[in-house]
Order: C-alpha cells, then structure tokens, then sequence
C-alpha cells in the first residue's frame, strides 16, 4: 500500500471516526459520563497540536498530535476499562487502512495507550502533549446530565470551571493550566478530589518538555 500523508482535517472527514466518536459519546453519556464526543475530541486536538508548535517542535509532530489527541478516547466505544489500549488498537486499524506510515501509526497509537493517569506515562513529545490536553479539559460544557440535582462530584466540577486555558509561558518555562470557577458551585477541594491523580500527570508531562506545570484557579496559584 502506498503510504500517505494523513492530516487531522482528513480525520475529521472519515466516516468511521466520526461513527466511532458519536458512539464512545453515547455510551459515556449512559454510563453517566461528562461529555467525550466531537467537542472534547476537537479541543483536545487544537491543544494537543498547538503545545509542540509553542515548544518548538516541527509541524508534523504537532500534527501527530493533533491526530492522536482526535482520536484519544474512541476506545470508549467498546468500554470505558482500559479503553486507552482498545483505542490504540482502534486507532492503528483506522490509521493503517487510511495509508499512514507504520512510524506515525506508532507515535500516535503509543500516545493514546498512555493518556490515563492508571498505567500512562510521557513517552515521547505527542504523548505528553495529549496527556496535558486532555486533563486540561475541564469546563462546563462538557456536563450532560441535564439534571442539575442529580450531579455527581465531577459534573459539579466540570459545571463549576467558566473558563479554561492551558497556556505556554517560555520565558518562565512553565506550562500553566488556568481555570476560573464559581467557588459556589464546586469547592477547590473537590476539584482536588477527582482531579489531584490528573494533576501529577501533568506535572509529568510538563517536566518531559523541561517545563513546570502550574495549576491556577481564580488568580491563585495552588
């Protein structure tokens, strides 16, 4: 098979991801899940993509990316337990009958077995760029649970976030995950709660780059 250079617009375009995404997206939403659908997908590409360009990677790996950080959660379709290897496995079919290189394939599908904070690691420059992409996607779009009595403690959190920004600063060489909340909504602490373990992960994705993670909420940094 010839190989081909595949971009994260023809990711987007494929049939089978989109069907994949939409599916993992249900079946979180049933199992009481915030959202993992096109938006999480989407966001999680841009900044997965952009954090290599502002550390001074080439174009391609930010694209590698981009595409691992698309396709990170569609091993939810199958289940949510150890959905970061199914997804690899998902991931390699897609992108090998698409005609991707065998070393990209290898790259993209090493960092989505890693991106969990249960067994992953930051195993190369894509791998901790999704790590810092996904766990910095907390906001309140992402609650589905239209019942607002019924939150759990990570719709609570999710609902709590107004805005966020994982941010680049390469003069203090730091990479800083920047939240504003309604501390009436959701205390700090139980952001701590359910976020902690995702936190540390960060610090050590953030240290692969030689950078030091800060986690900034309302203006103070904890």
């Amino acid at each position: 098979m010839e190989r081909q250079i595949i971009t994260l617009d023809d990711i987007r375009r494929n049939d089978d991801v989109r069907t994949y995404i939409s599916k993992a997206n249900e079946q979180m939403n049933a199992l009481g899940y915030t959202e993992h659908g096109f938006r999480h997908a989407g966001i999680v590409a841009e900044t997965a993509g952009r954090i290599p360009r502002e550390l001074g990677f080439d174009g391609r790996l930010s694209e590698l990316a981009a595409i691992a950080g698309y396709l990170h959660d569609i091993g939810n379709t199958i289940n949510r337990h150890i959905h970061c290897e199914t997804g690899a496995v998902m991931a390699f079919t897609l992108l090998t009958k698409m005609g991707m290189p065998t070393e990209e394939i290898a790259t993209i599908i090493s960092a989505i077995g890693n991106h969990e904070e249960e067994l992953g690691a930051p195993v190369s420059p894509v791998a901790a760029a999704l790590i810092l992409a996904d766990k910095a996607d907390v906001h309140q779009s992402r609650v589905q649970n239209p019942n607002p009595m019924a939150f759990d403690i990570h719709d609570r959190v999710n609902h709590a976030v107004q805005q966020s920004q994982l941010r680049v600063d390469q003069d203090a060489k730091t990479i800083n995950l920047e939240l504003t909340t309604d501390s009436q909504a959701a205390s700090v602490m139980e952001y701590f709660e359910i976020f902690l373990i995702r936190m540390l992960m960060c610090r050590r994705a953030a240290d692969f780059f030689g950078y030091k993670f800060r986690l900034v909420i309302n203006g103070t940094d904890l």
